[in-house]
């Protein structure tokens, strides 16, 4: 079961910095808000993951990925204007559709 986040005062959101972007500034600032949302009910890296891909799927239909953490790499193949790679506080955040 999900622990929930105490790392930090409830109401206050984690700034956002967008690293790179092929995605409408809309649904950017959705997803940052949504990754905001999923920080302050979870700690764990995996579920503040699959929230947000849940969300996704739920909002802009099937199928998104995400990958959340402090130290990765990656390369993917997206759908056009489908993909958004941005930090929330210190945890990075990539977030991206395939068809």
């Amino acid at each position: 079961m999900a622990q929930p986040n105490t790392d930090k005062p409830a109401g206050k959101k984690l700034e956002a910095q967008i690293k790179s972007a092929d995605m409408a500034e809309e649904m950017q600032q959705e997803a940052i808000a949504v990754a905001q949302e999923a920080m302050e009910k979870f700690s764990i890296e995996k579920d503040i993951a699959q929230h947000i891909k849940k969300e996704f799927d739920s909002r802009k239909g099937a199928t998104w990925h995400c990958i959340v953490g402090r130290n990765f790499g990656s390369f993917v193949t997206h759908e056009t204007r489908h993909f958004i790679y941005f930090y929330v506080g210190h945890c990075a955040i990539l977030l991206f559709k395939t068809q």
